[in-house]
């Protein structure tokens, strides 16, 4: 029998381009040992396509392109979509002009290759007879994903269709089943538990109308929703929820030549959701109000410590890798980190990033950096009180510019980011940013990312409180899919009507104040590579900072006796009320001039009556003689 006709799996679960190609699919691991152990008797494929892709165009190509979602979406527009060919190519073209990987990269033989490679994987599948197809689909894989399904519906026409993923979460849902007849099926937030039952329903020769029933389950054949959509079906805790298998992934990266071969980054989770996305009263949720990543989930919930630690352990050992990426919205912490002290006894150098919340406190990084917390990405978003809280992001300057600090000091590398043109910014926003930007250059730049309206987000759902007048989806749209297709659907990425040239032209300083805050930090830190820009040395009974600058002598500053200890006291932000009652012999005046000539040679952050010191501790090896 030819290989192309023969059948060697039930269910064959697809992650098209464009994920980053050094890290196994999660969405597809974990489903594939859930489905596994759930029904021993199923055998479940897991297609990492995207790293065959990735090897065959080159892995600088594929990252440049995996970095930028219009480029991404361009590509397999122009295929999905022949008519479309021009305007993608223009768009890619475009967005790709200071990229030096992608610059004067020729639009039309990008495609025709990356269609070449696709259609020969695609073509090559052994998929006749089997149960189901499933598509995760997530940032950057949208037209990749309907182009392999389109393709594979060709060829068999009766094979069943599923997708899922957070890029049909909520109204898209519907929409997709209307606008693409090769979708028979569409998860509804988490996967595992509608996938098993849906599988299992067709195992037993169930049609489209059987399908009515299933929770989480939305079908082509089905009715439209009335009202909102039904609700989730998901697990209720994850103690039972198996290990990633990324067994696919692995097989493929070892049949490379042995010069493509390459160390990935393994995908882990400890948590789903975001406990900071709460629900109102009214029934609707409350979170950071730009924020649409948790549409898929209902609630928070956390993998047990001992769980995490084990999955840790075994994954690493199993695959022979020590770099880890925690997968989670917001990491779980608590106080002290309990999570990363029990990493910590694995015995492993692990390489770990994740995701925290600013409100992060310093035992807990600690505790991270202590189990190999090497990169994190933090929730900072603003550099301005009255910002955060119109982005509803519960924190303040202080927090931000305390985690930032921190991580300074640990050796944490810090690539969060800084929203601009946020949607009724105004210009105490700005000044306020501009001011605190004054005080942030010793520390590693944070990067510049402009406002986007998410499908789904809280100021989606209160428009009018935020001078949004109407909303469509993007207009980058229209250069990737057909009038029918972008007015057929609700997408991910929308855009507004509202404040966009106010917006553009209150946030330019801040933007020049961004240019010069990276070029400054660069250039400090190749003049001497890991000395901190603005650092302390204890002398036990006084200090000594050193505050590097750009094209100037670097100023030492010297604090002596109470001097010292309010300084060091304060690395922790701090009310003027807990320093007086630190310090019961200091009066208030001196004490609060003190801190406010700290503040003027910016070795320390006041806002209202808080302070935090900035300066961070020099480690005792890079300690200058």
């Amino acid at each position: 029998m030819d290989n192309v006709e023969r059948q060697t799996s039930d269910i064959h679960l697809f992650s098209a381009p464009w994920p980053l190609f050094n890290r196994p699919s999660i969405q597809l691991g974990t489903l594939k040992s859930y489905l596994e152990w759930k029904s021993p008797q199923t055998k479940v494929e897991a297609h990492h396509f995207y790293l065959n892709l990735a090897e065959a165009l080159g892995y600088s190509v594929y990252q440049a392109i995996s970095e930028k979602t219009w480029p991404a979406e361009a590509v397999y527009g122009a295929l999905l979509f022949p008519g479309m060919g021009e305007k993608a190519g223009a768009l890619f073209r475009r967005e790709c002009k200071r990229s030096p990987a992608l610059k004067g990269l020729d639009f039309f033989e990008l495609t025709q290759k990356v269609k070449s490679i696709t259609d020969h994987y695609l073509d090559n599948l052994p998929l006749k007879g089997a149960l189901l197809a499933g598509f995760s689909i997530c940032l950057c894989q949208m037209t990749s994903s309907l182009y392999c399904i389109r393709r594979l519906k060709t060829r068999f026409p009766a094979l069943p269709v599923v997708v899922g993923g957070s890029s049909f979460a909520g109204p898209s849902a519907r929409d997709l089943l209307e606008v693409f007849p090769e979708v028979d099926f569409v998860v509804l937030g988490e996967g595992e538990l509608p996938l098993s039952a849906l599988a299992e329903s067709l195992s037993q020769g169930g049609g489209h109308a059987c399908m009515k029933g299933l929770e989480g389950v939305a079908s082509r054949n089905q009715e439209r929703f009335q009202g909102s959509p039904p609700p989730f079906h998901q697990l209720e805790d994850l103690a039972n929820l198996p290990m990633p298998d990324y067994s696919e992934y692995f097989q493929v990266l070892q049949g490379f030549e042995p010069q493509k071969r390459f160390f990935p980054t393994l995908l882990l989770e400890a948590s789903r959701g975001c406990w900071w996305r709460k629900r109102q009263s009214s029934g609707d949720f409350k979170g950071c109000a730009f924020c649409n990543l948790n549409l898929q989930w209902e609630g928070y919930r956390t993998k047990g410590p001992e769980q995490v630690v084990r999955e840790v352990d075994e994954t690493t050992s199993r695959h022979q890798v020590l770099s880890l990426a925690f997968a989670d919205n917001v990491l779980p912490w608590g106080e002290k980190g309990e999570l990363f002290q029990r990493l910590q006894d694995c015995g492993k150098d692990l390489r770990l990033f994740g995701e925290v919340r600013a409100r992060t406190n310093r035992p807990a990084l600690q505790a991270m950096r202590g189990a190999g917390l090497e990169e994190v990405q933090v929730g900072i978003e603003a550099l301005s009180t009255s910002l955060l809280k119109k982005m509803n992001k519960g924190t303040t300057v202080l927090d931000n510019l305390q985690i930032m600090r921190d991580c300074e000091e640990l050796g944490i590398v810090n690539v969060s980011n800084l929203l601009l043109r946020f949607p009724t910014s105004d210009e105490r926003d700005v000044d306020e940013t501009l001011r605190t930007l004054e005080f942030v250059m010793p520390f590693r730049p944070l990067r510049k990312v402009f406002f986007w309206l998410g499908l789904g987000s809280p100021i989606h759902g209160d428009l009018e409180s935020f001078g949004i007048k109407s909303v469509f989806n993007h207009p980058h749209y229209r250069q990737i899919l057909p009038s029918g297709v972008v007015d057929g659907m609700r997408l991910m990425v929308q855009d507004h009507r509202g404040d966009h040239a106010v917006q553009k032209k209150l946030w330019r300083p801040v933007e020049q104040a961004l240019r010069f805050w990276q070029k400054s930090y660069e250039r400090l830190q190749d003049k001497d590579i890991g000395r901190p820009i603005l650092s302390y040395r204890d002398g036990r009974d006084f200090l000594i900072i050193t505050q590097r600058r750009w094209k100037e002598e670097p100023e030492v500053h010297r604090l002596r006796g109470s001097s010292r200890a309010i300084y060091l006291h304060c690395t922790t932000h701090r009310a003027l009320k807990d320093i007086l009652k630190r310090f019961p012999r200091l009066r208030e005046e001196s004490v609060s001039s003190f801190l406010g000539m700290l503040v003027d040679k910016r070795l320390m952050y006041g806002e209202k009556d808080r302070y935090l010191s900035l300066a961070v501790r020099v480690p005792n090896s890079s300690c200058s003689r």
